[in-house]
C-alpha cells in the first residue's frame, strides 16, 4: 500500500511564489487515470500531477525512458472550470484474427477459443475544462529557467501534445502564458463556463458569485482573494483533504512508478462578470486577458 509522504514538496514561505505557467486543459475527452490497470483505464476528476508532467516531457521531446527528476520539483494547481461529466467506453481487442495475430498472454503464447477476444473499459471526462498553474520554487534560478523552456516547448512542441491519453488532443489555446505571479492569474482568468445563476426570497434569479474548486500538490493558503473581494471565506485550504496516488516515486527514468501525496481543496467565491461562457466569447475576453497581463500576450499569434 502506498504511504502518505510527508513532506513531498516544500511549501513557499508567506507571500512568495515562484516562475510558473498558465494553461488552459479542455477538449472534447480528456483522461487522467490514476489506477490503471491492464484492462480497466480510470480517470480522475481532474487533470494529475504525473498527467500534467507528461505533457510537459512530450512538449520537450523527452522519450519514455528519459529522466524526469527536474519536472517532478514543479507543482500543479488546478482550477475546475467545468467538470465535464464521467463517460464510460467499451472495446474489445482480438476478436476475429487468425490465433496468431491475437494478443499474447503475459507469457507470449497466443490465446485461442473464446479467450481470443478481450474486453477493456476506458472512463474519460466529456466536456470538462480546467485552468492550471505549474510552478516553480520561489527564488530558484533553475526551476525558473524549466519554466522558460517549458513554454518555449508548448509553442512549438516535439510531439503531438494530449489529455491524459492519445486518443484526447486539447482544444486551444493550450498555454495561455508565463507569469512571475501564476496563482494571482489563476484566480482572476476568465473562466470557460456560462455565469452561475441563483434564485432569491422571491423567485427572482440573479447572478451571483459562484464556489470554484481549486486543487493543489500544495497548502492554498497562498491563493490571493478574486478581485472584489477582500477576504477568502472560512476554506483556507490549509490542510489536506485526500491523498491521489499521481506523484513520480522514480523519476530518473528506470521505471514508472508513482505514491501517494497529499491533495489540498479550497473554493473561492468567483464573481459572476469572470464568467463568458463558451465558444469566442470566452476566447475573446481569455485573449484581451493574456494581451494585457501575460508573457507572451499571444501564444497563437503568428509572429510567434
Amino acid at each position: 500500500m502506498n504511504t502518505l509522504p510527508t513532506t513531498p514538496k516544500d511549501p513557499p514561505p508567506p507571500g512568495a511564489h515562484g516562475e510558473g505557467l498558465l494553461l488552459r486543459l479542455t477538449g472534447p475527452l480528456q483522461s487522467w487515470g490514476t489506477h490503471s490497470h491492464f484492462n480497466e483505464r480510470d480517470t480522475a476528476a481532474f487533470p494529475t500531477l504525473s498527467g500534467v508532467l507528461g505533457l510537459l516531457a512530450c512538449a520537450l521531446g523527452r522519450p519514455r525512458h528519459a529522466p524526469t527528476d527536474d519536472l517532478a520539483r514543479l507543482s500543479l494547481t488546478v482550477r475546475v472550470d467545468r467538470p465535464g461529466v464521467v463517460l464510460r467506453d467499451l472495446h474489445t481487442v482480438g476478436g476475429g484474427l487468425p490465433p496468431k495475430a491475437t494478443v499474447s498472454t503475459a507469457e507470449g503464447k497466443k490465446r485461442g477459443g473464446d479467450t481470443t477476444t478481450l474486453l477493456s473499459h476506458r472512463t474519460y471526462l466529456a466536456d470538462a475544462a480546467f485552468t492550471c498553474a505549474v510552478t516553480g520554487r520561489p527564488g530558484n534560478d533553475a526551476d525558473t529557467r524549466l519554466i522558460t523552456e517549458c513554454a518555449q516547448a508548448l509553442r512549438l512542441p516535439r510531439w503531438p501534445l494530449y489529455l491524459g491519453r492519445r486518443s484526447c488532443p486539447p482544444e486551444g489555446p493550450l498555454l495561455l502564458g508565463q507569469s512571475a505571479e501564476p496563482l494571482r492569474h489563476l484566480v482572476d482568468l476568465p473562466v470557460a463556463a456560462h455565469p452561475p445563476r441563483t434564485a432569491d426570497t422571491s423567485g427572482r434569479s440573479d447572478r451571483a458569485p459562484h464556489m470554484t474548486v481549486f486543487l493543489s500538490d500544495r497548502p492554498l493558503g497562498e491563493l490571493p482573494p478574486p478581485q472584489g473581494h477582500t477576504h477568502h471565506g472560512p476554506d483556507t485550504g490549509a490542510h489536506p483533504t485526500s491523498t491521489i496516488n499521481d506523484l513520480p516515486s522514480k523519476p530518473d527514468g528506470t521505471r514508472r512508478t508513482y505514491r501517494s501525496r497529499p491533495l489540498y481543496r479550497r473554493t473561492l467565491p468567483l464573481p459572476p462578470t469572470q464568467f463568458h461562457g463558451l465558444g469566442t466569447t470566452q476566447l475573446t475576453a481569455l485573449t484581451t486577458y493574456m494581451s494585457e497581463h501575460l508573457t507572451p500576450p499571444n501564444p497563437w499569434s503568428p509572429e510567434q
